[in-house]
């Protein structure tokens, strides 16, 4: 019996290798259809969650360690904060703040400067420290100058000046004349130096109390 002989109408007739051929063939078609229609999704959605956890395991290794480093880091942030707080005292406190500026317009005085201009500003709190502008002007040489930087250096707080508009020029000569040191002519130094202080545990707390009203409006 030849296929075109097969009546698929009365499949039951056929001979026993025919029916296990087509029990073959329509198994494969379905599970053909299974595989396309069920499987075949799946397994996309399957290699998605694989990217996915691979991407989730590294993200917790990495957060993993950070969590293993962070109790080091606190202990470090804590040592640079006691050593900041440390080297904040060694500033001017506000009660020898006067006196500090006293020091470094007689430290002017004594190694012969003229000082034509000595005026201290207003402090200028910031967050653990206050500012303090000094409009100057003096009048010395190279070498008193350099004697004046020098004796503040040694006064016996520590003493941090940072100059702002600062111009230094020959005694008596047109503007922008380049002063010589050949001749250990007069010069003038003209400009804004601030001094600063450290703020005391009340001063810090209300800079910082004003700081989160700032914030919060």
């Amino acid at each position: 019996m030849s296929l075109k002989d097969l009546d698929f109408n009365n499949t039951g007739s056929w001979p026993q290798e025919y029916k296990i051929g087509f029990c073959v063939l329509l198994g494969l078609l379905i599970f053909g259809l299974l595989w396309y229609v069920v499987t075949r999704p799946k397994g996309a959605e399957l290699d998605r969650l694989e990217r996915q956890e691979a991407t989730l395991r590294a993200d917790f290794e990495t957060k993993q360690g950070r969590a293993a480093n962070l109790e080091p880091l606190k202990q470090q942030l804590a040592q640079m904060e006691q050593q900041l707080q440390q080297m904040l005292r060694q500033l001017p406190s506000r009660t020898e703040m006067p006196a500090l500026i006293n020091d470094i317009s007689q430290t002017a005085l004594a190694t012969g400067i003229q000082n034509e201009l000595f005026r201290p500003g207003p402090e200028v709190p910031r967050e653990f420290y206050a500012e303090k502008p000094i409009e100057l002007k003096m009048v010395g040489s190279y070498h008193q100058f350099g004697a004046f930087v020098s004796g503040v250096a040694s006064l016996p707080r520590v003493v941090i000046m940072t100059m702002h508009d600062i111009s230094l020029s020959a005694r008596g000569g047109p503007p922008g004349t380049v002063p010589s040191i050949a001749n250990n002519s007069a010069l003038e130094l003209a400009g804004t130096v601030k001094t600063y202080r450290y703020l005391d545990e009340d001063e810090a707390a209300a800079q910082q109390q004003a700081a989160d009203a700032g914030g919060n409006r």
